[in-house]
């Protein structure tokens, strides 16, 4: 049975972006239409003044995904084939966690807060393997790809999105050029002393790196990413250091730039010609 101690719904989130739904109410319908996410599911146990404080924090953050990333809504549900999960289908000891089988990005109902956006970019990182590597596997990851050099897809965007996986994982100080990052290292000796293989995992460096930058920027939305800067895993040195992270975000906001420029072209095109929604897989 559901519990009757209130949620972590119903503390706030620090937000100070702008006010997307004019002091409104919205509903995982509204996110769904807006973003054009593939499903939306949401958990039995999960009451209605939940569902309503959840549905306002998804809308708020996403929104300021795209804000920051600057890029139309059909990139944030990854051409409508991202699927959302709230409060059910959760994984043990994960508040949150992307099944690339599925193509589900899950938050837990108490604990998920802060985790989107580290999420998000499991999904982005999936979707986008196979349209930069030739050779990619239905379940892999472009990091991963990447990392073992696999055939890369010749076009300028994929060129600027190896340029962020070359600062995630290549030390760029020209001294130690060629050679594994600060960034990697600390991410293998972390997990050397826990005795498994989880930190430095490319997915999971690649998302710890776009959340750090997320939540670094101007725009701040802790349901969408926190715990970058304080969090034991931060002081363990797990996430970019803020060198790191001005060069990752310099590389990273460059790629979204222009996959947001010529997505939008695409829609422009698109809503002119046919009532279609056209699709972010066509290389721009």
């Amino acid at each position: 049975m559901p519990s009757l101690k209130p949620s972590r719904l119903h503390k706030p989130y620090y937000r100070n972006g702008d006010n997307h739904r004019s002091g409104a109410d919205v509903s995982f319908t509204d996110i769904q239409r807006l973003f054009g996410f593939r499903t939306i599911q949401v958990g039995r146990w999960v009451s209605a003044t939940e569902q309503q404080l959840a549905a306002n924090l998804f809308f708020d953050a996403l929104c300021d995904l795209a804000d920051i990333l600057q890029v139309p809504e059909p990139v944030i549900s990854l051409n409508n084939t991202l699927s959302l999960v709230f409060g059910s289908g959760g994984q043990k000891y994960a508040s949150a966690h992307y099944n690339a089988k599925t193509r589900q990005l899950a938050l837990a109902k108490n604990a998920g807060g802060g985790a989107l956006a580290h999420e998000w970019f499991h999904a982005f990182d999936h979707y986008i393997a196979r349209k930069t590597f030739a050779d990619a596997k239905a379940y892999e990851f472009a990091s991963q790809c990447w990392l073992d050099n696999r055939s890369p897809v010749e076009h300028p965007l994929n060129q600027y999105l190896f340029t962020v996986f070359e600062a995630l994982f290549i030390e760029q100080n020209e001294t130690f050029a060629g050679q594994s990052s600060d960034y990697f290292r600390r991410a293998v000796a972390i997990d050397k002393s826990l005795g498994g293989y989880y930190f430095a995992q490319p997915p999971e460096l690649a998302a710890r790196a776009f959340e750090s930058v997320i939540q670094s920027g101007a725009i701040k939305n802790h349901f969408l990413a926190s715990g970058t800067l304080q969090s034991a895993e931060a002081k363990m040195g797990a996430y970019p250091n803020v060198a790191e992270r001005e060069n990752i975000s310099k590389k990273l906001f460059r790629y979204f730039h222009y996959l947001g420029q010529g997505v939008s072209k695409q829609l422009q095109s698109a809503h002119s010609s046919s009532p279609n929604t056209p699709s972010i897989e066509q290389k721009v």
